[in-house]
């Protein structure tokens, strides 16, 4: 047996930031485009577009810099309102792991034991 645990934090019932929107929001950083950061999460485009607006509405800040395409095509950069919330929620999450699996031998390890 094994525990799993799913982290997000949310305002007024919607998800500001879970781990799933930060790698989002890293794909954009390192594609620089939401369009290349969709398609290597394999979703489509609208909704990491929704994702990211419905992250911005929660948090009271953008997180993306665009740009409309045109010559040099468009693209898309994080703030530095980005990086912070994505900086602050890494370091909540650093280490939750590993509290979440002592927890669970704590609280499971002699029944884990007898199953062997």
């Amino acid at each position: 047996m094994q525990v799993k645990a799913n982290v997000w934090i949310e305002r007024d019932g919607q998800v500001a930031l879970s781990r799933w929107r930060v790698a989002l929001l890293l794909a954009v950083q390192e594609t620089g485009s939401i369009s290349a950061a969709a398609h290597r999460l394999n979703i489509p485009y609208h909704r990491a577009w929704d994702k990211i607006r419905e992250c911005e509405r929660c948090l009271g800040v953008p997180l993306l810099a665009t740009q409309t395409g045109g010559l040099g095509g468009g693209g898309a950069r994080l703030t530095p309102a980005a990086i912070d919330y994505i900086k602050r929620f890494q370091q909540f999450e650093c280490g939750l792991d590993e509290l979440i699996q002592q927890r669970f031998q704590a609280a499971f390890g002699d029944l884990l034991s007898q199953s062997d």
